[in-house]
């Protein structure tokens, strides 16, 4: 086993999912700034079966038909104490969180953001399964930088789609990095 951040980092197996944009964008306020079939499809089928974490933004942010999630655990991360959505498990605390993921009996658990959620998912991420599009878009939320000392890509896949709030075309890559081993 290896210690990630303090963690034993073998079951379950910690990915961080995202899409983000050429500039690192990844929302405009609450919303995303692009809406790709292709990408949401592949979203649903990587993460299909598998306990989700995402701060209460990202939650508001699915479409209410998408609320929780289906066929996953929605783990919801909030500091509002008044907030409590029907058919998620909530936290108020990041480390009480992984603790409860790492006590499930599935192979591995999803980081699907917000930004906050990315940067501390960074420390402890065994895997990222980032969908990078080939394009810039306008934003206020940004993935954080994907450190090439701590981060090797393993596998890059190219793909497509339209953008249905624009009408345009928009290449991507599907791209898995995996955290390098520390060497002591």
């Amino acid at each position: 086993m290896s210690s990630v951040g303090g963690w034993e980092a073998s079951v379950p197996e910690l990915v961080i999912i995202a899409c983000a944009a050429k500039n690192g964008v990844i929302g405009n306020g609450p919303d995303i700034p692009w809406s790709i079939r292709e990408e949401f499809r592949h979203f649903s089928e990587t993460t299909m079966g598998s306990p989700c974490i995402m701060g209460d933004v990202t939650y508001e942010s699915l479409p209410p038909k998408f609320r929780p999630l289906p066929g996953r655990e929605n783990i919801v991360l909030t500091l509002d104490p008044d907030y409590d959505p029907e058919g998620v498990t909530l936290f108020r605390d990041w480390d009480e969180a992984l603790d409860y993921v790492r006590s499930l009996d599935a192979p591995r658990t999803f980081i699907c953001g917000g930004a906050s959620i990315y940067r501390l998912g960074m420390e402890v991420a065994d895997t990222i399964e980032l969908t990078r599009l080939d394009r810039d878009y306008e934003g206020d939320v940004f993935f954080p930088e994907v450190d090439p000392e701590i981060w090797a890509l393993e596998r890059t896949e190219e793909a497509s789609g339209v953008d249905r709030l624009s009408g345009e075309s928009v290449a991507f890559a599907y791209q898995t990095w995996r955290r390098t081993p520390k060497i002591p």
